[in-house]
């Protein structure tokens, strides 16, 4: 069975394509078949895994997405681009921000992504869907298509002030049937300095808010120069600093997911 899951929040800047990469390379590591979908329009995710031009690629996810619009036959494999680090990429591009507008008038309009996902699927053991810093139709799209979110949150006021925003929406996609099997897998407290009281206190307020509703992983992802380098390099913090806090932190939260898993997924 593939598991499907967003990476999502509206906020930037909070290492959400970081967290794809990682968690989706620690998995490949691990010996399982990782697709990751590049859902924002930035392409952040395309160029972090060393493609630097996300916007001259011609086949993308919003190709894919205007094929499934018109009705016209996809081939699943088309487009899909494979990283020396052993997981697969459906690369995305600033033509995602025109899907936006074009989503709109569509019939079944949120579910045109899950159409695409479920003719990969079969493919692969996970599926990770790096979402843009919004909370609009093609990021709806992604938690239609998903059967759980992580939600990576940096240690800081906003961010951690954004996040209830965050859950109203997912619980709205739930209510509104849009997708009512939808699961929060977990909150990810990145970019955190733990010398300082300003980050305990953040992470006080989000457990003290969050945490008997919402499970919040047992390791967090420190702040870290080499993570923000390998965005540059094109490769995982498992390459880049393998014997790093950060990559020890990933590689906990990818052993987390993987035991959810098998275990239903439930807080």
């Amino acid at each position: 069975m593939c598991k499907v899951i967003a990476v999502c929040n509206q906020k930037g800047g909070v290492a959400k394509t970081t967290t794809t990469v990682n968690l989706g390379i620690g998995l490949a590591r691990h010996g399982q078949r990782v697709l990751l979908v590049d859902n924002d329009a930035q392409g952040s995710l395309t160029s972090s895994l060393g493609f630097q031009e996300p916007d001259l690629i011609e086949y993308t996810l919003s190709t894919v997405m205007g094929k499934i619009i018109k009705e016209e036959t996809i081939d699943p494999e088309k487009g899909i681009l494979h990283h020396q680090e052993g997981v697969d990429l459906m690369p995305g591009n600033i033509e995602l921000s025109g899907m936006e507008l074009t989503l709109v008038s569509v019939m079944s309009r949120e579910y045109v992504l899950t159409e695409y996902i479920e003719k990969v699927k079969e493919k692969y053991d996970w599926i990770l869907i790096d979402c843009g810093p919004s909370l609009g139709m093609v990021t709806i799209n992604a938690l239609a298509a998903a059967d759980s979110v992580l939600v990576p949150v940096q240690v800081g006021y906003l961010p951690a002030k954004g996040l209830e925003q965050l859950i109203k929406t997912i619980r709205k996609v739930i209510k509104q049937k849009i997708n009512h099997d939808l699961k929060i897998e977990g909150i990810l407290l990145t970019m955190v300095d733990g010398r300082t009281n300003y980050s305990k206190e953040i992470i006080g307020l989000i457990e003290e808010a969050y945490e008997n509703n919402v499970r919040i992983f047992d390791k967090q992802i420190p702040m870290s120069v080499r993570v923000a380098e390998c965005s540059a390099l094109g490769m995982s913090i498992y390459k880049n600093d393998p014997k790093g806090k950060a990559a020890l932190g990933y590689e906990s939260l990818t052993k987390e997911i993987m035991a959810n898993s098998m275990n239903g997924g439930e807080h």
